[in-house]
């Protein structure tokens, strides 16, 4: 019902920027939080970021002070800016939306650090 255009991944050596972009469409009601799931080789998924309608953010602890969210509304797109990327950065990153309490993914877009 959600559709995602997602992009902005790729390659990237340690110490580099990405930034990904994420529009969502599909849905007669308001996105609550967007934002970014990730998932390394054999890990579980983590939240990275993510988003409310009003402006409020949260961040996993391994990518403070590195990662910056931010949102459009009239667009209904998300932003990730990534730096100093980190080889541990290296995943598939699932852009979501949430509509009251369910949670929609894209189909991910893999983003790989080299060392």
């Amino acid at each position: 019902q959600v559709q995602f255009v997602e992009s902005g991944g790729g390659l990237v050596q340690a110490g580099g920027s990405l930034r990904l972009s994420c529009a969502a469409s599909g849905s007669p009601f308001t996105f609550g939080f967007m934002g970014w799931y990730r998932q390394a080789p054999g890990e579980q998924h983590e939240l990275v970021a993510n988003i409310s309608s009003s402006g409020s953010t949260n961040y996993a602890d391994s990518v403070k002070g590195r990662f910056t969210i931010s949102r459009d509304n009239a667009k209904d797109t998300v932003y990730l800016q990534m730096n100093s990327l980190k080889p541990e950065d290296t995943a598939v990153y699932y852009c979501y939306v949430e509509i009251f309490l369910a949670e929609y993914w894209g189909q991910g877009t893999q983003v790989t650090v080299s060392s």
